[in-house]
């Protein structure tokens, strides 16, 4: 669709929806009946000049007479534009003889099984844990009782892990195909506010992910699909041709196992699904090491973020976040990830005995503190061990380190301590703000001297960048070991994996690093699925397999 693409206009931070379109009339140089209809494409935020900040848009407008006001009024910020809008081709033609199996309802299983449900494709959607309704329940009385259910946790369930994160839905990846705008388009559709269609950072918080969450199960589920829980993928069965037949899968309540004929099946599995990456190992799927990086999560007065940020702390503006990368005097690259404005850190295991934290928001981002993971790249070459799942093993120590290091709980230490290698006695100013209890611990200890060293100059470095980052006070909690998977599930231009009628996806298989580019994969594989098969006819009967 063509239109009219206005850029950089700035208005004051508490401008209103008036200011908004008279400052349109006025660029435009229009009078009040010729703007037809404008929509904000996108929102950000100008500190430059603190405390003197102001909100710069990007707005597509219609006007009357359009092509004629462009041949005289066209410069840098008002050019002509087209809509990208999302397509997916639905072009196949092959048969699918059996209903397409997605595992895991993550974003990227999620989104993949939504689009092939209104696609007509009637997918089977498996998730090893709970509905999001009792995962609720299961996750509280972890952080409650300590009692981790090891199928129901704060990285396996309906949603993924993203569901127990700040929910944020920023990605780096170039989006030409319009996937990016499919995703949060869908998600506003679900029932997220409609802002994040144009914020510059947009997030939903994990209050708001769980009601959306259902609510594209529902719509699956009106769709022609099904949703099957605490349903647990053990084994996958090739033939002799190196192509998918059937899914070997567990009931995790009642221990009863059952095979399921599989034409296609999305392995949308998550980063943590660590009995699965043995499994796929030992079946010969081809799969590779990667990269990762491990740290701790460091919290931080949400007030002392704002006064950096904004310059005044009494600006009607959202808690403020932050970015900051650093190198160690080894050349290692340490950075933060997936910061947390007015956030909790949260006990984020899957494992007895083993602890990983995490980090969460809700969608006022109202916490007293500010945290973030503070982190470093590992390599294959850090991980210690030969193998496929060497990275896998790295992790579990790590974590093994940290549940023994704060005897179950979160191990947090002072930066001060941290750099001193001594056990926290006593807090300073910040009262941490941590789901599922925590314990003073030797923090630093976990890791390899050579992280720890890399981690504690890192944040003295965003100390000269950001006052007070490195203030001796502030919290460290450990260990930050889940920011990505540790292996690559191999897939070739078709998607396809090693076993044909195998489609890797997502975060889990190493396609993808957070809420929104793990859905435009779960896009990307359905359009893949889309372009080889048909759907159903819509007086084809498909198996249903609610009852076990």
């Amino acid at each position: 669709m063509f239109m009219i693409r206005l850029q950089q206009l700035k208005l004051n931070i508490d401008h209103t929806e008036a200011d908004l379109r008279r400052k349109l009339l006025k660029t435009l140089r229009v009078k009040e009946d010729a703007l037809l209809s404008y929509q904000i494409e996108k929102q950000s935020l100008d500190a430059r000049k603190k405390p003197r900040l102001s909100y710069v848009y990007t707005v597509a407008v219609h006007l009357k007479n359009e092509k004629e006001f462009l041949k005289k009024n066209r410069n840098a910020n008002i050019q002509a534009a087209s809509e990208n809008r999302y397509h997916m081709d639905v072009s196949g033609t092959e048969a699918l003889w059996e209903r397409p199996v997605i595992v895991g309802s993550g974003p990227a299983g999620l989104f993949c099984a939504y689009m092939l449900a209104k696609a007509g494709y009637r997918p089977l959607l498996l998730e090893r844990g709970m509905p999001v309704e009792q995962r609720k329940k299961d996750v509280e009385k972890f952080w409650e009782t300590q009692s981790l259910d090891p199928e129901s946790n704060v990285q396996f369930g309906e949603g993924g892990a993203g569901t127990f994160s700040d929910g944020k839905l920023n990605t780096l990846v170039k989006d030409k195909d319009g996937r990016g705008r499919k995703v949060l388009e869908i998600f506003v559709e679900n029932g997220a506010p409609k802002d994040i269609l144009y914020v510059n950072k947009p997030h939903i918080g994990t209050d708001l992910l769980m009601s959306i969450v259902a609510n594209m199960r529902k719509e699956i589920l009106a769709s022609g699909g099904e949703v099957l829980f605490h349903t647990r993928m053990d084994r996958i069965l090739q033939n002799e041709n190196g192509t998918l037949q059937e899914l070997l899968v567990t009931d995790t309540v009642t221990g009863r196992s059952r095979h399921i004929k599989a034409d296609i099946c999305v392995l949308a599995i998550g980063h943590s699904a660590r009995d699965t990456f043995a499994m796929l190992d030992e079946e010969q799927v081809k799969m590779e090491a990667k990269s990762f990086a491990v740290g701790v999560r460091i919290e931080h007065p949400q007030k002392m973020i704002d006064l950096s940020q904004y310059g005044d702390t009494t600006l009607p503006l959202p808690a403020a976040a932050y970015k900051l990368t650093a190198s160690s005097s080894d050349g290692r690259g340490v950075y933060t990830f997936c910061m947390c404005p007015g956030g909790y850190v949260v006990n984020a295991s899957s494992e007895q005995g083993y602890l990983a934290v995490n980090g969460m928001s809700y969608h006022d981002r109202a916490g007293e503190n500010a945290n973030s993971a503070v982190v470093v790249t590992v390599s294959p070459e850090d991980f210690g061990g030969s193998g496929v799942l060497a990275g896998v093993a790295f992790q579990r120590r790590l974590e093994k380190a940290a549940f023994a290091t704060g005897g179950g709980l979160v191990p947090i230490q002072l930066f001060q301590d941290f750099c001193q290698g001594k056990i926290t006695e006593n807090l300073g100013e910040i009262t941490p703000q941590i789901k599922g209890g925590y314990a003073f611990g030797n923090v630093r200890g976990i890791f390899p001297e050579e992280i720890s060293r890399a981690l504690e100059e890192g944040i003295k470095a965003f100390g000269r960048k950001l006052p007070g980052y490195d203030r001796k006070d502030a919290v460290l909690a450990g260990v930050e070991s889940r920011t990505s998977s540790p292996v690559r599930i191999l897939r070739g231009a078709d998607m396809q994996g090693s076993i044909r009628g195998l489609y890797p996806c997502g975060e889990g298989a190493g396609y993808a690093g957070g809420i929104t580019s793990a859905a435009m994969d779960g896009l990307k594989t359905a359009e893949a699925i889309a372009r080889k098969y048909h759907p159903f006819d819509k007086e084809t009967k498909v198996k249903k397999f609610f009852n076990w």
